[in-house]
């Protein structure tokens, strides 16, 4: 059973999610831009009655040092834009949270959405305090909240550690991951997209936390491998074990940052299938395809 969207307000619409997500719609969204000196205003000035939010906009890549800075940006601006959303009437606030509110590392078995959360960064605590923020006025108004943590995304138009590593595989250099056999968890920013959708519009969704992915995963060292393979560069990978590559991150101040590449992160979305019928449908292949064309078309 789902709900039209008659009105939507979008925050973070000029970001990597929000472009993609705007795409899908019809009619344009109303913006506001919570990164702006007049956040607030904009905030009062909305027109919430019978508007669905779908809150992307926050603050990311932050360290420890920013933890003060992301708290008030992921969390503070996240419960004052639910509480005037309540009081003007909005009918529903779909959140983008990240999988890092369930850890940085899977072992035995994927993270699923019930499970205890355990943020292990700044970055990732900030988006849990979000979450229970938007609990807390999804309990005491009748605004329903609906949470998405999604891993890394990709797609045409990556930034951040994704664009990175795309530089890197653009290089003519030996890199030492061939022997990195992790398992990662991706989902294609589209895909994506549509559970927002999906988490808006269907009647199921009001109240609970969704995971997204797509059902295969991928290792760093296959990751990089097809990357250079569409940028028609040779493979060019040395077999370091893991051990080595940690340490030697650690000594240099990077070790939290080698682990994403060393480490496995997986997550069951079946919960997701099961309650709204959604399932990633971009493979990995196509993915690493599509960053790596917008790529050599933004460099040309």
């Amino acid at each position: 059973m789902s709900h039209a969207l008659e009105r939507t307000i979008v925050t973070g619409a000029g970001g990597f999610v929000g472009r993609a997500l705007i795409a899908h719609f019809e009619s344009s969204p109303a913006l506001v831009h919570l990164q702006e000196d007049d956040w607030r205003e904009q905030v009062a000035a909305a027109d919430f009655h019978n508007a669905t939010v779908f809150h992307l906009a926050g603050r990311a890549h932050g360290v420890d040092d920013e933890e003060e800075a992301l708290t008030h940006d992921n969390a503070g601006k996240s419960r004052a834009l639910a509480l005037a959303a309540a009081a003007g009437g909005a009918r529903r606030l779909v959140f983008a949270s990240s999988v890092k509110v369930n850890g940085e590392e899977t072992r035995e078995r994927p993270f699923r959405a019930g499970d205890a959360p355990a943020p292990q960064d700044a970055y990732a605590r900030s988006k849990w305090a979000a979450e229970q923020a938007l609990a807390e006025v999804a309990r005491t108004t009748s605004l329903e909240v609906v949470v998405v943590r999604s891993p890394l995304v990709y797609g045409p138009g990556v930034k951040g550690n994704l664009r990175a590593l795309l530089r890197l595989a653009d290089s003519p250099w030996l890199l030492p991951f061939g022997a990195i056999d992790n398992r990662r968890s991706f989902v294609h920013v589209d895909d994506l997209a549509r559970l927002f959708i999906d988490c808006a519009a269907l009647a199921p969704a009001a109240g609970g936390t969704f995971l997204a992915a797509h059902a295969e995963t991928i290792s760093t060292s296959r990751l990089i491998a097809a990357m250079r393979h569409y940028l028609g560069r040779p493979r060019r990978m040395v077999r370091v074990p893991r051990a080595a590559l940690e340490a030697v991150a650690t000594l240099s101040g990077q070790g939290a940052r080698m682990q994403r590449l060393t480490r496995s992160l997986e997550v069951d979305y079946a919960e997701t299938t099961r309650i709204l019928g959604w399932s990633a449908q971009i493979g990995v292949e196509t993915a690493i395809e599509d960053m790596v064309r917008e790529y050599r078309e933004a460099a040309a």
